[in-house]
Parts: structure tokens; sequence; C-alpha cells
């Protein structure tokens, strides 16, 4: 048996399209700005054949630090939804496994859907200071996509740690990308 076999290794990397979508040089300056942006890269992705989430991480300045992908399907890995790939390719970009670390700006997740319990989970661990939303969470169940255990509760629990969310931000322009991927037949992957 080879060692790769054994010991597999996981490399993650943006997919090629990403530059078209991302501008890394501009301040997007307003939620509205940053919320299209997250809605962008679902959109993109769902019509390069990836999964029908997408998600962005800013400075509270308007810096972008990082975008996220729904990559489930294109590494075969249930951990790649849009908001936990942005936290792993931003804390790269700062260089702390912490994105509220000493010295570091406030960071921002700007998601196109409500987050999974994984993600509302990594949220916390991230330390991204705001949460804002697009689609909401039975936006995505109407399309059969399990999103675990979510309650109000776990969003007080969040906010009382000093994370400010938001939702319906741009709703329906989210919801639409949700919509694009059922009319394309999307896989439902973890139903």
């Amino acid at each position: 048996m080879r060692s790769q076999d054994t010991h597999p290794a996981i490399h993650i990397d943006y997919p090629a399209w990403v530059d078209s979508v991302a501008d890394w040089a501009r301040t997007y300056a307003s939620d509205e700005e940053r919320m299209k942006l997250a809605i962008a890269v679902s959109r993109a992705n769902v019509d390069n054949g990836g999964g029908p989430f997408g998600a962005a991480i800013f400075e509270k300045s308007g810096r972008l630090v990082a975008v996220g992908m729904n990559s489930v399907l294109r590494y075969n890995n249930s951990a790649l939804h849009g908001e936990m790939f942005a936290f792993m390719m931003a804390q790269k970009r700062v260089g702390s496994f912490s994105l509220n670390a000493p010295g570091l700006p406030v960071h921002e997740l700007f998601t196109s859907c409500e987050p999974c319990a994984m993600c509302l989970g990594g949220a916390l661990w991230s330390g991204v200071r705001r949460i804002v939303c697009g689609a909401a969470r039975e936006d995505a169940t109407r399309l059969n996509f399990e999103e675990g255990p979510v309650f109000p509760e776990s969003y007080k629990y969040l906010e009382d740690r000093g994370i400010r969310i938001e939702h319906n931000l741009l709703r329906d322009q989210a919801k639409a990308v949700l919509e694009l991927y059922r009319s394309k037949g999307g896989k439902i992957y973890n139903a």
C-alpha cells in the first residue's frame, strides 16, 4: 500500500473562474455591494457545476479578504461549504487561525444563505464579528438541503459572544441562485 493511500493529503484551491467574479483590489463600500459579491460567487459556482452557496469575508473597511464557494462536489468533501472555504482562505491569507487575533481589523462574513449548523459553529471559531445572510434557511430546505440543528438559540449564542447577525439582505437575489440550481437539476448532496 502506498503512503498516499494511507495518508492522503487535502489541498484546496480557488476555481479558475474566481478572479472573474472577485475584484481583489476594490473596496466594497456598502453591505449591498458585499452581499452582491457573495451572491455572484454562488451563481458562478452553479454555472460551473458547483453547489449554490457562496460567501465573502471582508475587513470592516470593505477590503476583500477571501471568498468561498461550496466545493463539496468539486472535492468530494462534506466540510467544504462556502463559509468554511472562506474561513480557511481568510485565515491562510491573514496568517492566523482567528480573524479576531490581536492586531487584526474586524472581519465580517457575508453569505448567500443562512449558515447550516456546521458553518454557524465555524463562524464562532473563525473570529468574524458580524454575519450578514442573504437567503433564508427555509429557502435552502425547499430544495431539500438539510441545514442541521440551527435554532433561534443558536443565533442568540453567537450574539451573546459579540457576533452581530443580520438576515435577508438581498434575499430575493440570493434565493434566485437556489432556484437556478434547482432548475438545472443540481445534486442535493446531503439528503
